[in-house]
């Protein structure tokens, strides 16, 4: 009884959006580390990296509880919100609402409902295609003598098969096509995909354009949002609150804009 009241009061969600909401910050920190590589490193080691956060089973585990992480937050912070409008019906004056509040903390719900139609854009365009769509392979070229080069499929054991010579079931499963058995897997080719994604002539801008002003929202939720779950969970005091507040705006800035970059550098440079 007392745990389902604690759910239900407004400081057991100001708890659970805190606690979430910290994790969510984990989560970036690791999704950027990935996402990064698409600068700085090789097609290959992309596309290994893709394969591992869908195939590793502690990866998979830690994949669901931040999909629940995110609904969690999110609804605990649409209900957190419906509950604060009701326990002061009339409002505040709002002659000075600048004054006696940052505008982000004034709009977390907007914020965060920009943040999670981006997510739900940006699973249905990289995440659903990786999981459950037909994609390319990961090749490469190798010239196989003087002035003749070859396409090969890079397999997961370091090993590479010619395109014409092996057959292609379950996906990535290469198959001998005499034998019919199964001789080696490859890595779907997320690289290209992101690549032709950003770059595509008709829509690469617009869609360059939606995700950097998606990291913006991103940014200013997490400029109130990182030092508010502190504050939540209790931590304020006047000897740490500055660093805190400090690392929740370097947080809040850096992040974002390192995610911003990528599709940049793609667009434009790559």
């Amino acid at each position: 009884m007392a745990k389902s009241a604690l759910l239900k009061s407004s400081i057991g969600k100001k708890y659970w959006m805190a606690l979430t909401g910290l994790f969510l910050c984990v989560f970036l920190v690791g999704h950027l580390a990935g996402n990064l590589q698409l600068i700085f490193g090789t097609q290959l080691q992309f596309n290994e990296y893709a394969l591992f956060m869908t195939t590793n089973p502690a990866v998979k585990i830690l994949s669901y509880v931040t999909y629940i992480s995110i609904l969690f937050h999110a609804i605990d912070g649409i209900l957190l919100t419906i509950q604060n409008k009701k326990a002061r019906p009339i409002g505040y004056a709002k002659n000075n609402a600048s004054s006696n509040s940052a505008w982000q903390s004034r709009n977390m719900a907007v914020l965060g409902t920009l943040i999670l139609v981006f997510i739900a854009t940006h699973m249905m365009n990289f995440w659903a295609k990786m999981h459950f769509e037909e994609m390319p392979l990961h090749t490469t070229t190798i010239e196989v003598q003087p002035g003749m080069a070859q396409d090969f499929y890079v397999t997961t054991q370091g090993g590479y098969l010619p395109k014409d010579g092996v057959e292609i079931k379950n996906k990535t499963d290469f198959y001998d096509p005499t034998a019919k058995v199964k001789i080696a897997q490859g890595y779907k080719d997320l690289h290209s995909i992101t690549i032709a994604f950003f770059k595509d002539a008709k829509y690469g801008l617009a869609f360059t354009v939606f995700y950097v002003f998606s990291m913006f929202v991103l940014a200013f939720h997490l400029m109130h949002g990182f030092k508010s779950a502190f504050q939540s969970l209790g931590a304020n005091n006047p000897r740490y609150n500055g660093l805190i507040s400090g690392t929740g705006v370097g947080f809040a800035i850096i992040v974002p804009l390192l995610f911003a970059i990528i599709p940049i550098y793609i667009h434009f440079i790559k």
